[in-house]
């Protein structure tokens, strides 16, 4: 592996990334395709000719839908062959969740049984726990959930009240507890529970028999969206259960969620970009047909404005998903290199990427909001009709900002990660931020006018990287101790570090796409960079202005604002003939070709 390729998780802020080191969708093999085409089919057969009865909770059509997606081997794609699996790589385990992701409320019983249903006992399961449950979890036989969230226990996981008491015989745990918002509840065979033992600071995790004595359910949760998926509280009154149930050992549950949730969260960003994608042909689709003034309201500039916008935001998170997502996958093969073994293997690599997970649960549910929201106001009333398959999209998207942790909560989250790494030695941040610091004492170097077609947006991007340097190392030098308590600054210097992310992957994606087509084939992606770094200067700008409001004052804040202006500065640019040209393409198509 290259010295360049070896990037560690959070490292984008402080190194580049050359464009041949980074995975772009244009590179998917055949067999990758083939598995996205028999998602695309699935859902195309089974999924949706039956959303109306999905929502309707029709009885048993779930589980069902789930056993039809354990045939074509679409539950086992992380799980080892030996285990009944594909054991396919983690990004196309991506692109698959992707494919999925068209599937409304399917996509989520899909992700739990698959992801936080599966995976603990996968990646924490002892040999035999392994065997007796992944090959049924793999081939659909059985279905999981994962019990965690308590009514006082949402963001805030390890204070659960849950209690696990150890029977005088030490046979058995007797489990008592309450967990709501449980998704599959209604019908899983298999829930991983976390509970406290005794006084013990963290959670123990433990694999349950649903059907176990003790166990009762609420009736399903009524929902704004994602109707069709079960959710239930459950309630454990002395459930009995194996003492070798124990999930890993005694305290370990805690960190068996934060690094679930870890994957759950890249998974998301996954599965919500293929609800995008979808959104965006149902825009396109429309506003090709609707006619107003006497012509297609596609030929409109405000409807073509808000399509490209609509494709602009897809093709970014589905460029940063990916990249992240090959990142995963060489630090895994890294670590197996080194001797671990696969399981332990991905679960270190994707910790590794934990800010980046991060960065995209929240880009990727917030770009989805925003297409389901444009894709409602292109339909017009009909939008607001509960006919029209983008008013399920609406409802069905807003959960995504909420789950696998709020949004907030992972702002916050990617830049403790990135902070707590600058503290252990284990990431250079601040020899790079004191010479940006430098910087902003000395004579501005304008340096020579940059060349080829990304020469702007190259030199805008180390400016971007060095606003986050500047704001976030002086914030942490100014405030110290109470930098955890600024929860407005962090939400800055997140929003810095997403935006900075987001606009780098697509740079890098569309300049490898250059190299692999040539610049006149690549036209309409060059169009989205431009158009994307030409917004995004604004919004880097604002926050970054936000921040230094907020924790500097006088000479300090003057100079630190002026160098934000520098480094935030992008060349005039003409975004309303790059978004025709963008939206063009599409409207042509008749669907999102990109």
């Amino acid at each position: 592996m290259s010295e360049t390729k070896a990037l560690k998780g959070g490292e984008f802020i402080i190194r580049d990334t050359k464009p041949e080191d980074i995975f772009i969708p244009e590179e998917w093999t055949e067999e990758q395709t083939m598995i996205a085409k028999m998602c695309d089919d699935f859902i195309a057969q089974e999924i949706k000719p039956n959303l109306e009865e999905i929502d309707k909770m029709k009885e048993g059509l779930m589980p069902s839908l789930l056993d039809k997606a354990g045939e074509l081997g679409l539950l086992g794609l992380s799980v080892p062959e030996d285990l009944g699996g594909m054991e396919v790589d983690f990004k196309t385990t991506l692109l698959a969740t992707e494919r999925l992701g068209k599937g409304y409320s399917f996509s989520v019983a899909y992700g739990a049984h698959t992801g936080i249903g599966t995976l603990p006992i996968l990646y924490y399961g002892s040999k035999e726990q392994k065997e007796k449950y992944i090959p049924k979890l793999a081939s659909g036989e059985w279905k999981a959930s994962y019990c965690l969230t308590e009514p006082s226990a949402g963001s805030d996981a390890n204070s659960g009240k849950t209690k696990a008491e150890l029977t005088d015989d030490g046979k058995h745990y007797i489990i008592n507890g309450q967990k709501m918002w449980i998704t599959n509840g209604g019908f899983a065979k298999i829930f991983t529970v976390f509970a406290k033992i005794g006084d013990d600071k963290n959670l123990t995790a433990f694999i349950v028999d649903a059907e176990s004595e003790g166990i009762s359910l609420n009736p399903e949760e009524k929902k704004m969206g994602i109707k069709g998926s079960s959710t239930r509280q459950v309630f454990f009154n002395n459930v009995k259960v194996p003492a070798e149930n124990m999930l890993s050992e005694r305290g370990n549950g805690f960190k068996i969620a934060l690094n679930i949730l870890n994957i759950g969260r890249i998974k998301l960003a996954a599965g919500v970009l293929g609800g995008a994608k979808d959104a965006v042909t149902y825009s396109i689709k429309y506003a090709n047909e609707r006619e107003q003034f006497g012509r297609p309201i596609s030929k409109y500039g405000a409807l073509r404005h808000k399509i490209a916008e609509q494709v602009i935001r897809s093709f970014v998170v589905e460029s940063a998903t990916y990249r992240a997502g090959q990142n995963i996958d060489d630090a895994i093969q890294a670590l197996v290199d080194d001797g671990m073994d696969k399981e332990q293997a991905t679960l270190k690599g994707i910790e590794q990427f934990a800010p980046e997970c991060a960065i995209l649960k929240v880009a990727g549910s917030e770009a989805l909001d925003y297409v389901v929201d444009e894709a409602v106001q292109i339909h017009g009333g009909m939008g607001y009709s509960a006919e029209s398959a983008v008013e399920r999209a609406y409802r069905d998207a807003r959960i995504n900002r909420i789950f696998e942790g709020t949004n907030e909560i992972n702002r916050m989250l990617t830049v403790d990660l990135v902070l707590k790494r600058a503290m252990k030695g284990e990431l250079d941040l601040m020899g790079p931020a004191q010479e940006v610091a430098n910087e902003l004492m000395s004579i501005p170097d304008f340096g020579d006018t940059p060349e080829g077609v990304f020469a702007n947006e190259y030199k805008a991007l180390k400016g971007f990287k060095k606003t986050i340097l500047m704001v976030a190392g002086s914030a942490v030098q100014k405030l110290m101790q109470t930098m955890a308590k600024e929860q407005e600054v962090l939400m800055n210097i997140a929003d810095l570090s997403i935006d900075t992310y987001m606009a780098e992957s697509v740079l890098l994606r569309v300049d490898k796409l250059i190299s692999m087509k040539g610049e006149e084939a690549c036209k309409d992606e060059i169009a989205i960079v431009k158009t994307y770094f030409y917004d995004i200067a604004d919004k880097i700008n604002k926050a970054g202005k936000d921040a230094i409001n907020s924790f500097a004052g006088g000479d300090e804040a003057k100079m630190m604002l002026m160098g934000l202006k520098r480094f935030t500065k992008v060349e005039g640019f003409n975004a309303k003939e790059a978004r025709q040209q963008i939206a063009l393409r599409v409207i042509e198509a008749g669907e999102y070709n990109f």
